[in-house]
């Protein structure tokens, strides 16, 4: 498997209030070529690295404005924070779940994984998408303490196998229940939690609909607060 390179296409953004910058960098293309772009706020030379996935399937993009409203904020202190506004940038322009092979992401990773038909169609085999690829080399560049997965429409945070605690901070700091949901065949979250011991990834489960303006930052806000906890 190809070794990914994150010092490509790498571009500074000033944050709010110009007091610090993000690192836009592509860290790979979909199926129809569309650029996945990550942004790298806070500490690059921080050991403590922390990643936040606004979209996985496509017909559920409300985690989009809360990636892209934390991108806006000012970065954590002592923290590496990496941001992905989308993993299925083709599937998030179509409006379906899966990618453009209408492989579902989430079903798509190497743990567990099983043929799966369907609307949760898992692909060929695991790992076959672009995206899941370039989802799975980044995870293991970065070995990330904490993960954030928004997903809808469940209007919850799944206890997803990592620290219950913080999962529930986080769900206390969103005014959301926190709940264990089904452990699924090629799940992302729980291939993450069984391969680096000791991260916690969880699943955030957005309300149905976009996020309002005031409601992303809040849920943006809360990750901030998490990661500096």
């Amino acid at each position: 498997m190809t070794r990914l390179v994150l010092a490509f296409a790498a571009t500074a953004l000033v944050l709010a209030g110009g007091a610090s910058a993000a690192r836009r960098v592509v860290v790979g293309h979909s199926v129809d070529g569309t650029p996945i772009v990550a942004y790298e706020l806070g500490d690059p030379s921080a050991s403590r690295k922390v990643l936040v996935v606004g979209c996985v399937h496509g017909n559920e993009p409300g985690g989009t404005a809360i990636a892209n409203r934390l991108v806006q904020l000012p970065p954590p202190r002592g923290v590496d924070l990496w941001v992905v506004p989308s993993f299925n940038p083709d599937g998030e322009a179509a409006h379906t779940r899966g990618n453009a092979h209408r492989v579902d992401l989430n079903r798509n990773f190497p743990l567990a994984w099983r043929p799966l038909t369907g609307v949760y169609y898992s692909g060929p085999r695991a790992l076959s998408e672009p995206e899941s690829r370039i989802a799975y080399r980044l995870m293991l560049r970065l070995r990330p303490a904490i993960s954030i997965w928004y997903h809808q429409h469940l209007d919850l945070v799944d206890e997803s196998g990592g620290d219950v605690a913080i999962e529930r901070r986080y769900a206390q700091l969103v005014g959301l229940r926190a709940v264990q949901l089904t452990r699924y065949a090629g799940s992302i979250v729980t291939w993450e939690n069984t391969h680096f011991r000791g991260s916690t990834a969880f699943v955030v489960e957005l309300p149905a609909g976009e996020p309002s303006a005031a409601s992303a930052n809040r849920f943006a806000r809360a990750v901030d607060t998490l990661v500096q906890g």
